[in-house]
């Protein structure tokens, strides 16, 4: 099995040192290369191509969610983890809304840091307990007030609620014996109601308007 290849982005040396450390305990993780800022992640991600970039939300030159909003501008075919300590709500919804695919504090342990890592190279979103917690209650405070054109099915509603409790698609259509493909077109067509991009801002957005429930978090 090829390794997973990560770029890793924080502004403090011993910090990036301590994060690669247990990151590459893990055989299927390769951290390919380190910046210290945003620029410098930019450029290698440019070169080398990762599969991953683990990013910091604060480096200078460019913040982790500049970097995030400049990979979808590309169009690159990279997942992007925020890895932080700041579990500030603006900081959470703007990650989020830049594309981020999961959202873990530097505070977790070790194995769930590579877990988030595993789960967003394949396409699942990956969001700490904690910041799950507290995107609901942002939610709430709010309200669900904003519409949707068209309604989401049942199947749909199904497959999206499968999706964030992180299983693939392969795995949501075992779950409920349809195809791959069939299991794409359904994600397709949820994206284009719910006017998103990826599973990370459906699930968040679904979340939101109460068309799903928050995955029960495992003992």
């Amino acid at each position: 099995m090829s390794s997973i290849r990560v770029i890793l982005a924080d502004d403090h040396a011993v910090v990036r040192k301590g994060i690669r450390d247990f990151l590459e305990e893990d055989e299927e993780i390769e951290v390919i290369a380190e910046a210290g800022d945003g620029e410098k992640a930019k450029e290698l991600i440019l070169a080398l191509s990762p599969d991953v970039a683990v990013l910091d939300v604060r480096m200078p030159n460019a913040t982790g969610i500049d970097v995030t909003r400049w990979i979808h501008e590309q169009n690159l075919a990279v997942r992007v983890l925020i890895l932080t300590a700041y579990d500030d709500d603006p900081f959470i919804i703007a990650a989020l809304q830049a594309g981020a695919n999961g959202y873990m504090l530097k505070t977790a342990e070790a194995d769930e840091m590579t877990a988030a890592i595993r789960a967003v190279h394949s396409g699942q979103p990956a969001l700490a307990p904690d910041i799950a917690q507290k995107l609901m209650t942002h939610m709430a405070g709010g309200g669900p007030t904003e519409q949707i054109a068209e309604p989401i099915t049942e199947r749909e509603r199904e497959v999206l609620q499968l999706a964030a409790a992180g299983l693939t698609n392969r795995g949501i259509g075992l779950k409920l014996s349809i195809s791959d493909r069939t299991v794409q077109g359904h994600l397709a067509s949820m994206y284009a109601k719910l006017q998103v991009n990826s599973r990370t801002e459906a699930v968040t957005k679904a979340l939101q308007l109460g068309l799903i429930h928050l995955p029960e978090q495992n003992p």
